[in-house]
């Protein structure tokens, strides 16, 4: 018998009125709060962590097609995490049990390495830290190849933005970005980006910022229009008055952007409950990145190579 919690060993560091809890199993972000207002939707301690809510995506987020890609001649088959649309969703990280290395009131570090397997034979330590401070959570995530052969490698986080008090139709969005990538409807697999704004504007079109409604979005976009520093923002707000707004930088040129429409609808408690807001290094399916004539952004880690992305959350 353990007294452990289903979500890992759990970490919390708070600056000013914010306040997170890190959870080790996934490195998940397991509540981020900003004077005890919720700005993700959190789970709790002992709860198995449901639909990726605030884990890190590695060694790939998102989708690759039927689990199958090739690499340095090799082709290899992936297990189907997403067996309804048969696909590998969201990389190994967020099952591993990340141990720390560092751990201060405002700063956790926590680290795991994705050991090679018979569907990705590379050997790739991961490494996040998450800081509070008076601009929020940031997070950063250091892919390092630690093994003998080049790999394929992609991340991104994972967190459901929460608003304010009222549901996900009343929030207004303002998402930057001038392309988004069409996807079969059924199983979610890349087609082809399309400028939004003449593609199905009204659903896909968040330059100004505008209501939700009822639109269902689960799409990647990318063309971020960003400011002087380099910096993308995606930000909700509340009719109350409140908002939560996530940036990062080009280290991830693509974003999913998904309204958490569940299957069962109303009936499932997760449905509508927050807006996943995950930047990305890659595009879906970047492992098969020649099969598309977009920039899919894969990065090929040669040995002791590194990549590093980062992002922030911060309260409106």
């Amino acid at each position: 018998m353990t007294d452990r919690p289903r979500s890992g060993t759990q970490y919390t560091i708070r600056s000013g009125a914010y306040r997170a809890e890190i959870a080790s199993i996934g490195a998940s972000l397991r509540s981020l709060t900003y004077d005890g207002r919720d700005l993700v939707v959190p789970f709790a301690a002992d709860e198995v962590r449901p639909n990726f809510r605030g884990a890190l995506l590695a060694p790939w987020p998102n989708r690759v097609v039927d689990g199958l890609y090739a690499s340095g001649g090799a082709t290899f088959q992936l297990a189907l995490t997403e067996p309804d649309r048969g696909h590998a969703l969201h990389g190994f990280a967020g099952w591993l049990d990340f141990v720390v290395l560092s751990h201060t009131d405002d700063e956790v570090t926590l680290a795991a390495t994705i050991e090679p397997q018979a569907s990705y034979p590379w050997r790739v330590r991961v490494e996040t830290t998450y800081r509070v401070g008076e601009d929020g959570l940031t997070q950063t995530v250091r892919g390092v190849n630690v093994g003998a052969d080049a790999a394929p490698f992609g991340t991104g986080p994972h967190p459901y933005l929460v608003a304010g008090p009222g549901p996900l139709d009343s929030w207004t969005l303002e998402l930057p970005a001038e392309t988004v990538l069409e996807v079969t409807p059924d199983r979610l697999s890349p087609i082809d980006v399309h400028e939004v704004a003449s593609f199905d504007a009204n659903r896909f079109d968040w330059r100004a910022p505008r209501t939700l409604g009822a639109v269902e979005i689960d799409h990647a976009y990318t063309g971020l229009v960003r400011d002087g520093e380099g910096l993308a923002t995606v930000r909700v707000t509340d009719p109350s008055g409140t908002g939560v707004e996530m940036i990062w930088d080009d280290a991830c040129p693509w974003v999913q952007v998904h309204t958490a429409d569940r299957p069962g609808g109303v009936s499932d408690p997760s449905h509508r409950v927050g807006l996943a807001v995950e930047p990305m290094t890659c595009a879906p399916d970047a492992f098969n990145a020649e099969r598309y004539s977009f920039d899919a952004g894969l990065i090929v880690l040669q040995p002791e190579a590194s990549a590093e992305a980062s992002w922030r959350i911060r309260a409106v």
